[in-house]
């Protein structure tokens, strides 16, 4: 296995979270090497500033928390992102759309992001929560079908945390190399190894450097 620190996105989403809170986020991410830092939108070029002369990624998220804006004010927030240098972009299906049945919106609204971001990462957030265990799979296909890079459980702002159980459902459906990210609820070491044993391999967690020390 490569080191923990290696797999953790370490984030702050927090609507309150101030410039200062996003600087010592980018500090802990240098000083443990972590995978990126995650951050909203409006922080992305900040971020970038601070650590564009490292190895730490800037990543950030599109259609947060909810996923229900519509697909073109997605991909006009993915190409906002992009140009203010984001490295990694973690979207949030439209799970009304999935539970609808729609799913050409849904793979066709994933595969628009894939597009827009010229080969850099998208990770797809599924909102376990919220599904089935049937619908987790289906998401799961279908973000592989679209030509994510990742699929990913959870935003933390939903119900529902990440899951041994879960990453072994999306594990049993990925296609196409794609990867698995585990994200909410990762608060320690044994949370971290489980979760990676059972196949994610990126964590997304805001006890990054509590997990480490």
């Amino acid at each position: 296995m490569k080191n923990l620190n290696s797999y953790i996105d370490h984030t702050n989403l927090k609507p309150n979270a101030t410039k200062q809170d996003i600087i010592k986020l980018c500090e802990d991410a240098y000083r443990y090497e972590f995978a990126s830092v995650c951050v909203n939108p409006s922080y992305v070029h900040f971020c970038k500033e601070l650590l564009g002369d490292t190895s730490v990624k800037v990543c950030t998220v599109i259609g947060f928390p909810l996923g229900q804006n519509t697909t073109e004010t997605k991909v006009n927030e993915t190409i906002t992102a992009y140009n203010d240098g984001a490295d990694e972009f973690d979207m949030v299906i439209n799970v009304s759309k999935l539970k609808d049945g729609d799913y050409n919106y849904v793979k066709n609204e994933i595969s628009k992001i894939v597009n827009a971001v010229n080969g850099k990462t998208v990770k797809v957030i599924i909102e376990t929560g919220l599904l089935t265990d049937e619908e987790k799979a289906l998401a799961t296909r279908l973000s592989c079908e679209a030509g994510a890079n990742f699929v990913k459980t959870c935003t933390g702002f939903s119900t529902g945390v990440a899951t041994v159980k879960d990453v072994e459902i999306m594990k049993a459906n990925v296609t196409n190399g794609v990867k698995i990210k585990a994200s909410a609820g990762i608060r320690t070491r044994e949370d971290a190894l489980a979760l990676i044993n059972a196949g994610a391999e990126r964590l997304g967690t805001s006890a990054g450097a509590e997990i480490i020390k």
